[in-house]
């Protein structure tokens, strides 16, 4: 074959020769071009179809809010859906690459997420779906959540890693009113291992607990998860808070006090182990009935009477073995002043249960045993007293509502 040799400027004879050249680029431009846009791929195999079907997916995916979107809320606000086929795959980032997890509904028409977003956070959001012939369409967006004016946190009980009695609740008592309760309820949950039903039950607008319908059972292992970072508890007031918080039940210990008998009977996994004698609240003065949980354990503490309403009665420096029963100011303690005859036969507190002991706090006196041998969470239960029965919201004592009561609508 011979060369082909370019003609003069003008010249007819490299007319043919150009349009050649020319045919064979397209050729080429054709054979290596037509790749995908994101409007589809023509096949299921990703591959396109024998005689180049270059069909567009029929699949239409929206994404809200918009590419490029500011101050968008960080519930209610992110939709992906898809329309003339179904979602396979959504992945929803922050900007530290941090994934939300969610899930497709819809049998493949929508996805959602499962949890508040964050705010004040870059999102990114990659969408595929397919259509009936398996042809995918994609979108991809980008927004950052609102600023929040301000903030909220709950403060829990117990701690991450406490061992505790059978009555323990959980409880959170959030720094700011809460308005919107459903919002915060729903981030917030609370499950048991081996599991059982556990409810939530709002005192007022700042504190949410959550117990059983009876005591926890030994061993129990429960976790208390917050989702709370980026719900929105009250208008503009959004919450700070994601983390576990897991904690065991180490037994099942219930003391009751009889006011009338002046005694108690200490009950550990069900066995009778003490009984001892006390003194209750004096007839002007008397010990709330009902169930009462231990909240805290001082070895030693001052206790007055100004603090609790009773003016200048009493200012005791240092009880010994002390434990808070109601946020009102009702403990089970040790008591050195009064004679060891009035244990037993007399009440003569000003509310409290008091047991036996020493100055400084011994370590053989009734009071000594009954602290070294209790822990947060175990209950006092007190009965036969001539007074009303302890409010549940007086400590962590909604042990006193029935579960009708706990888990009424409110």
């Amino acid at each position: 074959m011979k060369p082909i040799r370019a003609a003069a400027p003008g010249g007819r004879r490299g007319a043919a020769p150009t349009a050649l050249l020319i045919g064979m680029l397209m050729l080429v431009a054709t054979a290596c071009g037509g790749g995908s846009t994101g409007a589809g791929d023509g096949g299921k195999d990703g591959k396109r179809k024998a005689g180049g079907d270059r069909t567009a997916s029929q699949a239409v995916v929206t994404v809200l809010p918009e590419d490029g979107a500011e101050d968008v809320a960080t519930a209610g606000a992110l939709e992906v859906t898809a329309a003339k086929g179904k979602l396979t795959s959504v992945e929803v980032k922050d900007d530290k690459g941090n994934e939300v997890e969610g899930r497709i509904t819809g049998g493949g028409t929508a996805w959602e997420p499962a949890h508040a977003l964050w705010n004040a956070t870059r999102y990114s959001v990659d969408a595929v779906a397919e259509d009936a012939e398996g042809r995918r369409s994609a979108r991809h967006s980008v927004f950052t959540t609102v600023v929040p004016e301000d903030t909220f946190i709950g403060h829990f009980t117990p701690e991450d890693g406490d061992t505790v009695g059978a009555g323990m609740q959980v409880s959170l008592n959030f720094n700011r009113p809460i308005t919107d309760r459903k919002a915060v309820e729903e981030a917030v949950k609370v499950t048991a291992s081996p599991s059982v039903p556990v409810e939530g039950h709002w005192f007022g607008d700042r504190r949410l607990d959550f117990r059983p319908e009876k005591y926890w059972a030994k061993g129990t292992k429960i976790t208390l998860s917050l989702r709370l970072r980026g719900v929105e508890g009250a208008e503009g007031v959004y919450g700070t808070q994601s983390k576990d918080v897991t904690y065991t039940v180490g037994r099942s210990q219930v003391s009751t006090v009889d006011a009338a008998a002046k005694t108690m009977k200490v009950v550990r996994d069900g066995k009778t182990v003490k009984t001892f004698p006390i003194t209750a609240g004096a007839p002007a003065t008397t010990t709330y009935n009902g169930k009462m949980v231990i909240t805290e354990k001082y070895e030693v503490t001052r206790m007055n009477g100004d603090t609790v309403g009773f003016g200048g009665e009493y200012d005791i420096k240092d009880v010994p073995h002390a434990m808070r029963l109601t946020t009102s100011g009702t403990f089970i303690h040790g008591n050195y002043w009064a004679s060891a005859g009035t244990f037993g036969s007399a009440n003569v507190s000003h509310g409290c249960v008091g047991l036996r002991d020493v100055r400084g706090g011994g370590s053989t006196t009734p009071a000594a045993w009954f602290f070294d041998n209790s822990i947060v969470g175990d209950v006092v239960e007190v009965k036969n007293s001539k007074d009303k029965k302890v409010a549940p919201d007086n400590g962590l004592n909604g042990w006193n509502m029935s579960w009708e009561e706990w888990t009424a609508e409110q």
